[in-house]
């Protein structure tokens, strides 16, 4: 397989000659390939071969059988095919044969594993691949290893052995999916063949996708400088891991016949014939040489480089389709001869060219020359390739840059014009001579050449053209003003991109003082108490007034024949006056209203609420703005509507401030000349509207004024302002009105809310009306409603006149008292006179005489005299007796309990005389008892015979029946029948077995758990606890108020001795507390035990250092629980290792698929056996030697040298170092030669094993085996059937019956069945109980045999027994370890099956051994080979126990294949 892929990589690249059909023309080109070994022998070395220092002797094994097996080997010499045949060295694998046609190889130490074979090249080859054709065995692990580098690192090509997964864990053995996989291969690494084996590795892949897309990890995979090769383990029979004296390892060593390391010259595809490189002189035929002969304008040992001024693209290998070739010269435009690549250069064009030319001539640069150099430029009308292209650049100093640069060409796409010059950041034009818009003033010493205008961008009208290029003057725009256009125009703000550059402040007209504001902010001049940018808004606190806000309330007016109609608020009627209600004014009488409060000298309209009919006026100050248009005597005269609620007056009247203004109004009835008495008019108000067209922002023809009268038209502003209640206004009204309000009065006027009538300090933004508390009126809430009174905090109270009794629903606004009608009286005027009850029909008290007043309601005699007491003062009080009712006779006396009411000694409440007896009998008071009261009651105690003696009541803390008599001591008041389980003379404390507060009757018994409390302290299930907090005494580390729960950490409960510690282990639990029923502590992850103190389950060691998982393999395994100290799991038959996950001695497979080895195994093992029991003796011989102080002709030194030796063998071997084993051993062989007469015992013993061993083979092979035996039986019984089939087909004696089948099958007549014959289910039926047939008489026989087998079976278990005893092995590491080498040795060695020649040290041939083993495999053994191997090791072991085995096993044998034989013949019967 590795050659086939091997030819396919070759015919893949083309390496092999001729390089490609089109030579290099067209694409990559590779030199022939050829063995990289040959002309390098000198280069070629090996770590380790034999025979250097002197002849060796090795041996072969495939010899072991001819006379001559073992050879010499002389290497101190280089080979020689008639002086020096016998060398070996490693330059003899270059050639598979000399010239005479013999075979040559290498060959290495014996029994070394560490041998590295190395290659070294003179420069960098391409590798294609390997070869080694090996003499004696394939190693059985290797590593092929390469380096890129001369050997200064090294990288894996492959890993080969026979189990990669145990030789080389890491590697994956899989196959092989990318190009640069590493990966561990099994297939070359077998020990067959024992000669002539290869090893083929191949580094050419088959592509699957486009070569390139892996080139340069293939390039990389197939460079090498050095290659090596590393052996690291020998293939071997294993008998090495028993014996490693000289004599055995003589025939295990590494041998190559030949080895072939292909490649060729590492060119990179750019050459297709290599020449030797400078200082390697051999020419040897056929000799790939190192240096490259190449093509594509590429030079260097390997063409890794292009050749000069053939930079303009990369160097590349070359590909199969694409040369790659290096491109021709460098383009300078013929302004210099040299260049260099550049990669960025190369990526910064696309990929198309990365030359960079050197040293540019003619005033040129670039990396094609194709530029001018600074302060020259290109001449427009001349070739770049021109020497005279680049002129010198004509720039005004004073304008441009580093004294006169210029663009060096033309660029329309950046912007660069060949000799435009390189103007100052201000400065424009061809030669850099005049400044840049926006700039001015241009000047040498200036750095940037002009000054900027500095015009501020908002305020400016052209942006290219700001300002004069000479003085530097910004245009502004129409708002705008100042040098720079930074400022705006009075009465405007805010100065920005806008078209004007300034917006208007648009002051408001009345809150403002005029129409200017802050340029930055826009801030208008608020008035008082106006806030915002434009003063529109009202300062917290404040109000802007109505129109009707000069409104004067009628009754507060003076004139004759006038009433004050208070009217109420009533929440189901609307308020259509102010104030609290009207001035009721006879017909023909007149109101007179004084005005002071003129804020804003104007004219006012004049407006009367109610039914006015004449004003006049009187004679008044004058004043430049009122004098011409006041007469001395004006009448206004007005018809009012009955309809209406309202009247203005036709014309208005001009008033001042600072004036005071007496106006008189006079009503009578219209189009009469007589006064009607009964005639009234109710009036509410006068008010005065200004005329607001006066105002400033009303008046003129400017827009502002005619949008402002419009509004407060269009809104119907001065409408709402007419009538009661005002309603909502529109937004604009609210501006408006505050507006004027502003004018009118400078600015906001404050709210000044009543502290006690309202509900905070601010009020409406328009009118000023404050939010009043209940019953609380006026703007200001500074008066109670009609019908209220009390102002204060809380608002006003309701008057609640009764009706009955109150003259008006008005009362008092100070003290709230109504108008009483006569007879009534009280604040609400609900009261009768004194004396008097039941109003409004008031009747006299009746007291029998005893009081004078009663309740006004219910009649109720107060202050009863004369003790007595009662509704009607009809009885005596308490401590009386009498009738005090009037007309009697009689009157109310004091009771005698014992001594009179008021005295020291009156004990009782009351008293009654007895009619009949004529007795005085006292009800006592609380505590007294007696008919005179002159003793104690129950529960208390003292001495009340006595004057000025008292009854107390007894201390009993409330624990006592004080109704039951005896209770307590009636003279010392000691208690004497304490209840609710109190005890003591004051029932202070709770009784015994209680505990609690006997002070609240709260005695509880105790909750003592018996089981935790102190012994001493229960009785009969009941125990005591402390009187005051009930807390149980516990027994030890039992806590808790009952003592019902262990101590933290403890558990155990209920015992004697208290709770028991839980004592975790501090170190491996998650901490001190445990269980309290288990006392299992709480254990960390991997710990266990009830103290923490043990593994946990499915795991083990010593919990004081560590725990480890079991990991017991399920498959292999009886339980998951492993050995809790060893680790070792408990595995099925079959299966070893600490996690039974191997194979167990004996058995072959791999895990879990684990079958007996051949029988001959357990001979080997017995020989084993014996020889570790002889070891063991031989230790306890000495042991005792050393005891006693008996030395048999030896020192104690001799003694004690071989103790320790034999220590140190039994630690090797505990231990599992098997290297170590065998050089103790080795080293201690002349030690053990005095122990000769041990010795023949071991020979003795070996004797046994080997007739063992060929009583074993006797009873499988040979002539009189049971095997032959049965084999010949068998034929016989087969012949005869085959003759008489028929007949027996048809016979009584195969089934015991006759057979009459049915179409269907069934035999209805025959119970024994036949030929033919099936039961109910549908299966054959044949013999059976009763039955006298051949099938009959073979399960009867198979039935004895069975019953044999179990008596063996029994005589095995004991067997068994005796063999554990004497093949018991102290380490089971060690038996693990001898299992697997018996493994291998089974697999391994190439004795003779009949003579088991493995048993000796040189053994039989391999040809042999594999004829003898197909036979020995191909026998049909009577038993399975497992039962029947185990029986006869069993049978070998014991035979001093059991007598007269051999017949036992022959005539069991016999019965068996008898039985089986009869069964067969029966089922062909069938």
């Amino acid at each position: 397989g590795g050659l086939l892929q091997a030819d396919q990589a070759l015919a893949a690249f083309g390496q092999e000659v001729p390089s490609n059909p089109h030579g290099c023309t067209e694409g990559s080109c590779y030199p022939a390939t050829g063995n990289l070994l040959i002309g390098r022998a000198a280069n070629l070395t090996a770590t380790s071969t034999c025979g250097l220092r002197g002849p060796v002797q090795y041996c072969i094994v495939s010899h072991l059988q001819e006379p001559d097996k073992c050879f010499e080997c002389d290497s101190r010499h280089p080979y020689d095919s008639y002086r020096h045949r016998n060398s070996h060295r490693i330059d003899n694998v270059i050639y598979l044969m000399d010239s005479d046609g013999d075979h040559t190889w290498w060959q290495s130490i014996n029994g070394k594993e560490d041998v590295s074979v190395r290659l070294n090249l003179e420069a960098e080859f391409h590798f294609t691949h390997l070869i080694m054709k090996f003499k004696t065995f394939r190693p059985a692990a290797m590593i092929i290893e390469r380096s890129a580098d001369f050997g200064r690192t090294w990288r894996p090509y492959r890993y080969f052995a026979s189990n990669c997964t145990r030789t080389f864990p890491r590697i994956p053995a899989k196959s092989l999916h990318q190009i640069n996989d590493v990966i561990c291969e099994e297939r070359y690494s077998d020990i067959e063949p024992s000669t002539n084996g290869e090893v083929s590795i191949t580094k050419h892949p088959r592509f699957r996708e486009d070569p390139s897309s892996v080139l340069f990890i293939f390039t990389e995979l197939l460079r090498i400088t050095n290659l090596r090769i590393n052996f690291t383990k020998l293939n071997t029979l294993g008998d090495d891991l028993l014996d490693r004296r000289s004599d055995v390892l003589q025939k295990y060593y590494y041998a190559i016949y030949e080895l072939v390391v292909r490649g060729s010259c590492f060119c990179y595809g750019h050459a297709s014939e290599c020449a030797p490189v400078p200082g390697v002189n051999t020419r040897e035929s056929g000799m790939i040489h190192g240096r490259c002969v190449c093509k594509h304008n590429t030079e260097g040992l390997n063409c890794e480089r292009c050749k000069p001024f053939h930079n303009d693209s990369p160097w590349r290998p070359a590909e199969v389709e694409e040369p790659h070739t290096c491109t021709g010269k460098c383009n300078c435009n013929g302004h210099s001869d040299r260049c260099h690549f550049d990669m960025a250069v190369y990526l910064a064009t696309g990929n198309t060219s990365g030359g960079v030319c050197d040293d540019c001539q003619h005033n040129t640069m670039g990396r094609k020359c194709e530029m001018c150099k600074p302060f020259y430029y290109q001449d427009p009308n001349r070739d770049i390739r021109d020497p005279r292209a680049c002129v010198a650049c004509d720039c005004d100093p004073v304008g441009s840059f580093e004294g006169g640069i210029c663009d060096s060409h033309t660029n329309l796409d950046t912007g660069m014009i060949s000799g435009q010059c390189r103007c100052k950041a201000n400065v424009k034009g061809q030669r850099c001579d005049s400044c840049k818009n926006g700039h001015y003033g241009l000047s040498q010493s200036d750095p940037l050449g002009c000054q900027p205008c500095n015009c501020d961008p908002r305020g400016i009208i052209m942006m290219d053209a700001p300002c004069d290029q000479i003085s530097g003057d910004c245009s502004c725009k129409r708002h705008v003003i100042g040098r720079y256009c930074s400022q705006c125009e009075p009465e405007y703000w805010g100065l920005s991109n806008d078209l004007g550059g300034c917006r208007p402040c648009d002051c408001d007209f009345g809150g403002a003082y005029n129409n200017r504001c802050m340029m930055d902010s826009g801030q208008c001049g608020c008035r008082k108490h106006l806030i915002g940018r434009q003063c529109s808004e009202v300062q917290p606190g404040y109000f802007c007034a109505p129109l009707d806000f000069y409104t004067y309330e009628a009754e507060n007016a003076n004139g004759p024949d006038v009433t004050t109609v208070h009217r109420e608020h009533a929440s189901s009627h609307i308020v259509t006056w102010t104030g609290p209600g009207f001035a009721r004014v006879k017909d023909g009488a007149g109101l007179v209203f004084t005005i002071d409060n003129i804020p804003y000298a104007m004219e006012y309209d004049i407006m009367i609420r109610y039914e006015p009919e004449v004003i006049t006026s009187v004679q008044l100050p004058s004043s430049l703005r009122c004098g011409n248009l006041l007469p001395t005597e004006q009448l206004y005269t007005v018809t009012l509507l009955h309809r209406n609620r309202y009247i203005q007056m036709s014309r208005p009247f001009c008033f001042e401030p600072s004036n005071r203004y007496v106006v008189s109004i006079r009503f009578q009835r219209h189009g009469v000349a007589h006064r009607h008495l009964t005639a009234f008019i109710l009036i509410d108000s006068l008010v005065l509207i200004p005329k607001y067209t006066e105002l400033p922002g009303f008046q003129g023809n400017a827009p502002a004024a005619e949008q402002h009268r419009d509004d407060m038209i269009r809104y119907m502003c001065l409408d709402s302002f007419l009538i009661t209640p005002m309603p909502a206004l529109a937004e604009m009204c609210s501006k408006l009105i505050c507006s004027i309000s502003s004018i009118l009065h400078d600015g906001a006027l404050p709210c000044q809310c009543d502290p006690q009538g309202s509900m905070s300090g601010e009020c409406d933004k328009v009118g000023g009306q404050c939010r009043c508390k209940a019953n609380v009126i006026g703007r200001r809430c500074d008066q109670c409603a009609p019908g209220t009174y009390g102002f204060g905090a809380n608002g006003c109270t309701a008057c609640n006149c009764h009706s009955d009794g109150s003259l008006s629903h008005q009362c008092d606004p100070l003290s709230g008292q109504c108008p009483c009608r006569q007879g009534a009286m009280g604040r609400r005027c609900s009261d009768c006179q004194p004396g008097q009850w039941g109003f409004p029909s008031c009747v006299p008290c009746q007291c029998n005489g005893h009081a004078d007043l009663c309740h006004p309601q219910t009649g109720q005699c107060a202050d009863c005299r004369d003790s007595t007491a009662g509704h009607h003062c009809e009885r005596c009080v308490d401590g009386f007796y009498g009738n005090p009712v009037l007309g009697s006779g009689d009157h109310c006396h004091p009771c005698p309990c014992p001594g009179n009411p008021g005295s020291n000694h009156f004990n009782g409440l009351s008293c009654q005389a007895n009619a009949t007896s004529d007795q005085i009998v006292c009800t006592c008071r609380r505590g007294y008892a007696g008919s005179r009261c002159d003793r104690c009651a129950p529960g208390h105690y003292g001495n009340p015979e006595q004057p000025g003696g008292r009854c107390l009541p007894c201390e009993c803390n409330n624990n006592i029946d004080t109704q039951e008599p005896g209770s307590c001591d009636s003279r010392t008041g000691e208690c004497l029948r304490c209840l609710y389980h109190t005890d003591g003379p004051s029932c202070s404390h709770c009784e015994r077995g209680y505990f609690g507060n006997a002070l609240v009757q709260d005695c509880r018994l105790c909750t003592c758990v018996p089981s935790g409390t102190l012994e001493s302290v229960c009785h009969e299930g009941r125990c005591h606890c402390d009187r005051q907090s009930g807390d149980c005494p516990c027994r030890d580390n039992v806590n808790g108020h009952s003592c019902d729960q262990c101590s933290e950490n403890h558990w155990n409960f209920g015992q004697d001795g208290g709770c028991e510690p839980c004592s975790c282990d501090r170190q491996h639990a998650l901490g001190p507390h445990c269980n309290l029923f288990t006392g299992q502590c709480q254990c960390r992850p991997g710990f266990g035990g009830k103290r923490c103190t043990e593994c946990e389950p499915l795991h083990w060691g010593d919990p004081r250092l560590e725990c480890r998982e079991c990991s017991c393999d399920p498959l292999g395994s009886e339980t998951a629980q492993c050995d809790r100290k060893t680790g070792q799991c408990e595995c099925r038959d079959g299966v070893t290792g600490r996690r039974c996950n191997e194979c167990a001695r004996g058995f072959i497979g791999d895990f879990p698929r684990c079958v007996p080895c051949h029988p001959c195994f357990q001979l080997w093992d017995d020989h084993v056996c014996m020889i570790k029991r002889d070891l063991d003796h031989f230790r306890y011989t000495v042991e005792k030697i050393l005891e006693s102080g008996i030395s048999p002709g030896l020192g104690d030194t001799r003694i004690k040298e071989l103790e320790k030796n034999l220590n140190k063998v039994l630690d090797l071997i505990g231990a599992g170092d098997s290297d170590g084993v065998h050089r103790l051993v080795a080293q201690s062989i002349d030690d053990l030669r005095w122990a000769s007469n041990q010795f023949e015992k071991v020979k003795k013993y070996n004797r046994e094993s080997l007739q063992a061993e060929e009583r074993c083979n006797a009873s499988v092979s040979g002539p009189g085996s049971p095997v032959e035996q049965s084999n010949r039986t068998r034929a016989v019984t087969e012949e005869l059937m085959n003759v008489k089939k028929d007949e027996l087909l048809r016979a009584l004696a195969v089934c015991g019956g006759h057979s009459n089948s049915s179409s269907n099958g069934s035999c209805p007549e025959s119970r024994c069945g036949g030929a033919g014959c099936r039961d109910d289910q549908g299966n054959h039926a044949c013999g059976g109980e009763g039955c006298n047939g051949t099938a009959g008489v073979a399960l009867g026989a198979l039935d004895k045999a069975g019953n044999v087998s179990e008596r063996l079976n029994a005589a095995d278990e004991e067997l068994q027994g005796v063999m554990k005893k004497v093949c018991l092995l102290p380490s089971s590491v060690q038996t693990e370890k001898l299992q697997g080498i018996l493994r291998k040795l089974m697999f391994s060695m190439t004795g003779d099956i009949y003579q088991c020649y493995f048993l000796c040290p040189e053994g039989a041939d391999a040809e042999s051994i594999e004829k003898v083993a197909l036979q020995v495999l191909a026998i049909s053994l009577p038993l399975n080979r497992t039962n029947l191997g185990q029986m006869i090791k069993q049978i070998n072991n014991s035979l001093t126990n059991l007598t007269n085995v051999g017949g036992i096993v022959n005539q069991t044998s016999q019965i068996i294949r008898d039985a089986k034989e009869l069964l067969e013949n029966a089922k062909d019967a069938k």
